[in-house]
């Protein structure tokens, strides 16, 4: 099944990205928009240049080599430059250039959102906004119809490409997990270049447009203006807290043997909890609850409100528009009776294994090996390759590796990660006889069990057995004996070696340094 693209193309690993370039569809004399519209556009896009250093997920002490993206992007209130997050994360120079100029301009990122996709730049020279203002946005959603314009600096020359089609679908989706957020649909070409770019209705924005549909033609997505609305208003106190989400597991109300079973009348509508997000007893939602309204607007068997004009939506919507206090008001039906609760909400999933969202990984060497927390980053570089002509996930699978077993899942208590070896050993005689445990997750350290990575950092610290045992947790693997005094003697030899500058990540370091606990 396609998967939504954005661009520009980040490497394995970060986001998974296949480019499909078409030729933009030229807009034709007699259906080119109105001058004063398409001047204002012209005069408030620019391109943007970022160059790019990501993380070398096998070895995260290091970067990967620069790469040069290109981009585009919008002036804004506040003498800002919107644009996706994507065209700068992990950038380490960012300039701008105005449509038909030559010269560039520096800009810093402000805020990096990666979660919505959108990013804030601000410029070292701000008498470039005098002579550029910024785009007037819609106030309110685009209709199913509406032409819309799309502008940006897309692969195949360098000049400023505008492409012409309609709004085909809205529909609340998700953007990088968690979160989910409004999406409009266009038959506008988007490619390479066009992330960053607005999308125009009329004299006003819509959106920004930020990716395309794979193995399609002409389906792209923008980003509409009720969600950077949303963004800009988070930001508005110089931090971003990210969107309200519902994380509840739930299932539709339609078969009629669940609603026996539930002994729901016929006029019951709405959606049955079938794992609630937290297990804490103070936690407002029980197994087998039916939600039946979210603030006062009811909920069908599929889990679908009313959506003004347009077809019904999911109805976790609403919860970015009520949420109040960190809660949403919601009506459950359990055991015959309705009953108001307060539901909790947040931006951070629990996730076991997470997205870095633009963090470099944080690491740990102690002698021949490196220690890392386990990521969905390396996860999708590594399900990349093959083995023995078998893919690497499936390999994961028969060994019974939690990199599969767990992948998806919550933490089991706030702060645990997987810790995991991301590439071979150091070359030393340390590591003589032993198998490479790249990839192996650490279960136990001296019969410890490893709860993160600054936890296996301190136990390393505080250890004074004669040998450090390390056990893996995965099928197979072999249980691993080091000589704890050799082990740190040998580290920093094995560091100047290989040219690694820090023993560790400043996280890790800190608890490596500090004083073992009386």
């Amino acid at each position: 099944m396609p998967h939504p693209v954005r661009f520009p193309r980040v490497p394995p690993g970060l986001l998974l990205i296949t480019l499909l370039v078409s030729a933009p569809i030229a807009v034709h004399a007699q259906d080119a928009p109105d001058k004063a519209p398409a001047a204002m556009a012209e005069n408030s896009i620019v391109k943007v240049f970022s160059t790019i250093r990501a993380p070398d997920l096998t070895k995260p002490w290091t970067k990967q080599a620069a790469r040069e993206v290109t981009g585009s992007g919008i002036v804004i209130e506040g003498q800002r430059i919107l644009t996706n997050a994507h065209v700068v994360l992990y950038a380490s120079q960012v300039q701008i250039q105005a449509n038909q100029a030559g010269d560039k301009i520096s800009a810093t990122v402000e805020t990096l959102a990666p979660g919505i996709d959108l990013a804030v730049l601000k410029l070292d020279d701000a008498s470039f906004f005098d002579t550029h203002p910024a785009l007037p946005r819609a106030s309110a959603l685009p209709q199913i119809k509406d032409p819309v314009l799309v502008y940006g600096f897309p692969t195949g020359g360098a000049s400023l490409s505008i492409t012409k089609g309609i709004v085909s679908r809205l529909e609340f989706a998700s953007y990088n997990f968690p979160v989910f957020g409004l999406r409009v649909q266009i038959d506008t070409a988007i490619n390479p270049g066009n992330s960053g770019g607005p999308a125009l209705v009329g004299d006003k924005m819509i959106g920004l447009a930020f990716s395309h549909l794979t193995n399609t033609q002409n389906i792209g997505y923008i980003i509409p203006c009720e969600e950077i609305e949303l963004f800009l208003k988070d930001i508005a106190d110089g931090h971003y807290d990210g969107k309200p989400g519902i994380f509840d597991e739930f299932q539709s109300l339609e078969n009629p043997a669940l609603r026996a079973y539930l002994k729901l009348d016929k006029n019951v509508k709405g959606l049955v909890v079938r794992a609630p997000y937290s297990n804490d007893p103070a936690y407002p939602l029980r197994q087998w609850d039916v939600v039946t309204k979210i603030g006062d607007t009811p909920i069908d068997d599929q889990g679908m409100i009313k959506f003004g004009d347009y077809p019904p939506i999911r109805f976790t919507y609403l919860a970015q528009k009520i949420a109040s206090g960190g809660t949403v008001p919601l009506t459950v039906l359990r055991g015959g009776k309705e009953i108001p609760v307060a539901l909790p909400v947040e931006a951070r999933y629990h996730k076991l294994i997470p997205f870095l969202q633009g963090a470099y990984p944080s690491y740990f060497i102690y002698g021949p090996l490196v220690f890392s927390p386990a990521t969905e980053d390396y996860l999708a570089l590594l399900t990349g390759n093959a083995t023995n002509g078998a893919s690497t996930s499936t390999v994961l699978s028969i060994l019974g590796s939690p990199l599969v077993t767990r992948r998806g899942a919550k933490q089991a208590f706030d702060g645990e990660e997987l810790v995991l070896i991301p590439s071979p050993f150091f070359p030393h005689r340390l590591a003589k006889g032993y198998v490479a445990p790249g990839t192996m997750i650490v279960r136990r350290v001296n019969g410890i069990p490893i709860k993160n990575l600054l936890h296996l950092v301190e136990v390393l610290r505080n250890a004074t057995d004669e040998f450090i045992v390390i056990e893996f947790a995965t099928r197979s693997a072999e249980t691993m004996v080091f000589p704890r005094a050799e082990m740190v003697a040998a580290t920093e030899e094995i560091l100047t070696d290989n040219g690694v500058r820090t023993q560790g990540s400043p996280d890790a370091l800190g608890v490596w340094n500090a004083k073992p606990a009386k």
